[in-house]
């Protein structure tokens, strides 16, 4: 019941649920996406409830959870499960084995269930009942007499259109058929999930009625569920899908890298506009401009992916404004959140990375250097977020209301880690791009602006050791403001040590990596706050506001890990042995809440219980970044 699987379609949409079948999120679902005109997810169809009739006997196979009770009992002849290449379980009723494999087709918002009975004797009825919520995945339903009733039979299957609002959708089945029409709604659902976090965890849900499918002995149904045109050969479809998924599961390396790489695709995906982008985290979250830059070198980079990096970074070009990008990505630019001070700061870092990777040094200069230059002028001139250049030639951002970092979790009455002024990591980052700018201005012959921006990374290096280096604990503050150095020791300060241009020499690297080491490394990734700190919290768990002020005070962040090994090469401080049991003991992880994925955060006490979103991008794209890091260090 802890363990989930994940399918995507490639379009932002996904299909999810527990080994068992039964939801325990309101954002479990066999058809999970987003609708035109949208950004947000809707959940169309939630699951199925399915059981089997052959032989004077019946049996369920699938599970749910309501008010103090489970319905049906599903889980009773389960066997067997298998993730891989795409989820599969198998089910024993008295001599027959019954199959089933779930599956969603890429580039479209379609999900194929196969089904397939052997070694039954007598004829065995298959009775499945399509649940639908058809509402946002974030909220829940209640039974109300808005929504229409009415079907429209099509060959071998349905279409349903419960909410004028909504698309319509429509399932088919690849053989015989018969549905019968007994609309009925399913009261009470139980989401312990979700009630373990502090929402609503109730839900009424709608059926229109089931389909009848005799089975026989060794052939496949194919159920094709999918908000476009009705998909006429479900079983065609099926074999085309499930031989590239096949080929792709056995081209894959092995071990936690084989893992890893073979999800990363999960999260990347075509918007409405075909642009590509990446989806930060399942099931909740959607494309956010930070996780994205920080993601691409990992999930594209690293998989030697070189020019789908390049697309991805040009077409995030037009949601530049005013020299920022946008935090969360709407259709447009003009419906995205820009509330984050790093993510321009991320993006070029990427378009850094992109070139290190092989793209020519003039297709940066043409492509990406005047987005470059214009979020370089508008930070140190004054932009959105309180963000502006102070007269020691460092980044101010932010106010005691607003925190602009990633460090952004809030209560009613503020941050729950003020990081306003001067932040360590943004300024790390500033100075990377200042660096980068007078690499490239030099490298486009543009002598005069090559200097500039040289004479303005020397003045920002040199306030940057002057307020944020502690000589007497030989490692990094994290904020500055107004005169006075935050000492707390978190994570932000291994950023600076890892990057290509620090203002840090490298005993300092050295320095910073080694009291990371001692004070915030974890099997997980790194605390975000030591442990000896007062305001440490080493549990991320109950409901909003409980988890809020854990999630950056103590709250394990495994994207962190890839910075960390980054520093730990560049200082030298840290065996490549131990490194490398570091990445590998994700392995353990990756078979205990989101299968073959890494959590977005993890306990800062042991065991370091996993959090958040089952599947988070940065998590495995940093993963993925440490992993060929430390593999070319070790050639």
């Amino acid at each position: 019941m802890s363990r989930e699987w994940l399918e995507t379609d490639g379009r932002g949409g996904y299909a999810s649920s527990t080994v068992l079948m039964c939801p325990t999120r309101r954002y479990h679902g066999l058809l999970v996406a987003p609708i035109a005109g949208s950004v947000k997810r809707h959940v169309f169809l939630s699951r199925f409830e399915e059981t089997l009739d052959g032989g004077g006997k019946a049996i369920p196979i699938s599970m749910a959870r309501y008010r103090g009770v489970w319905s049906p009992l599903g889980h009773q002849c389960v066997e067997r499960f298998e993730l891989a290449p795409f989820p599969s379980w198998i089910y024993l009723f008295g001599n027959a084995r019954i199959e089933r494999d779930v599956m969603m087709v890429r580039g479209q918002h379609t999900v194929l269930v196969r089904y397939r009975v052997t070694g039954q004797k007598s004829d065995v009825t298959l009775t499945v009942k399509p649940l639908m919520p058809f509402r946002e995945a974030d909220a829940t339903t209640v039974e109300n007499d808005v929504l229409d009733k009415r079907i429209e039979r099509i060959e071998r299957g349905i279409v349903a259109k419960p909410y004028r609002e909504l698309p319509s959708l429509a399932i088919t089945t690849s053989g015989a058929s018969e549905f019968v029409d007994e609309s009925v709604w399913y009261r009470g659902l139980e989401y312990t999930t979700d009630l373990a976090r502090g929402y609503d965890g109730h839900e009424d849900q709608y059926s229109p009625g089931s389909f009848a499918i005799p089975l026989e002995d060794g052939v496949d149904v194919v159920i094709a569920s999918t908000l476009g045109t009705p998909i006429a050969d479900p079983r065609a479809l099926w074999q085309r899908e499930s031989k590239r998924r096949i080929a792709e599961a056995e081209a894959r390396a092995d071990g936690v890298r084989g893992v890893i790489s073979l999800g990363a695709d999960a999260f990347l995906y075509r918007a409405h506009d075909a642009r590509l982008g990446v989806v930060a985290g399942y099931p909740w979250f959607l494309e956010w401009g930070r996780d994205t830059f920080l993601s691409l070198p990992g999930l594209l980079l690293a998989r030697d992916r070189i020019d789908a990096c390049g697309e991805a970074l040009s077409g995030a070009l037009k949601y530049l404004r005013r020299g920022l990008m946008p935090n969360i990505f709407g259709l447009s630019a003009e419906s995205s959140a820009y509330n984050s001070v790093d993510a321009s700061l991320w993006f070029a870092r990427c378009v850094r990375l992109y070139e290190l990777a092989g793209a020519p040094t003039g297709e940066i200069i043409e492509r990406f250097l005047p987005a470059l230059r214009e979020i370089a002028k508008a930070y140190h001139d004054g932009t959105d977020l309180g963000i502006r250049c102070d007269s020691g030639g460092l980044i101010v951002a932010g106010d005691p209301r607003l925190n602009a970092t990633w460090m952004d979790a809030r209560l009613p009455d503020g941050p729950v880690t003020p990081r306003d002024g001067c932040a360590v990591e943004i300024n790390a980052l500033w100075f990377m791009l200042l660096s980068y700018l007078e690499y490239l201005e030099r490298a486009a012959g543009n002598a005069s602006g090559s200097l500039a921006w040289e004479k303005a990374q020397r003045r920002a290096g040199e306030t940057f050791l002057a307020r944020f280096w502690l000589a007497k604990e030989a490692r990094l503050a994290d904020v500055w403001k107004d005169g006075v150095a935050d000492r707390a020791v978190r994570p932000n300060m291994v950023i600076a040590a890892a990057l290509e241009w620090s203002p840090l020499s490298n005993s300092q690297r050295s320095d910073v990596v080694t009291c990371a080491r001692a004070e915030l490394v974890t099997p997980r990734g790194l605390r975000t706050l030591r442990p000896r700190d007062r305001a440490y919290r080493g549990r991320y768990a109950g409901n909003t506001e409980e988890r809020d002020r854990a999630y950056h005070q103590g709250t394990v962040w495994p994207w962190l890990v890839g910075f960390y090994v980054e520093a730990a090469l560049r200082s030298v401080a840290v065996p490549h042995s131990e490194l490398r049991s570091l990445l590998d003991g994700f392995a353990e992880h990756m078979t205990s809440a989101g299968l073959a994925h890494i959590s977005e955060v993890f306990d800062g006490d042991p065991p370091h219980r996993p959090g958040g979103t089952i599947a988070q991008a940065w998590s495995e794209a940093e993963w993925l970044r440490a992993d060929r890091l430390l593999r070319e260090a070790s050639a």
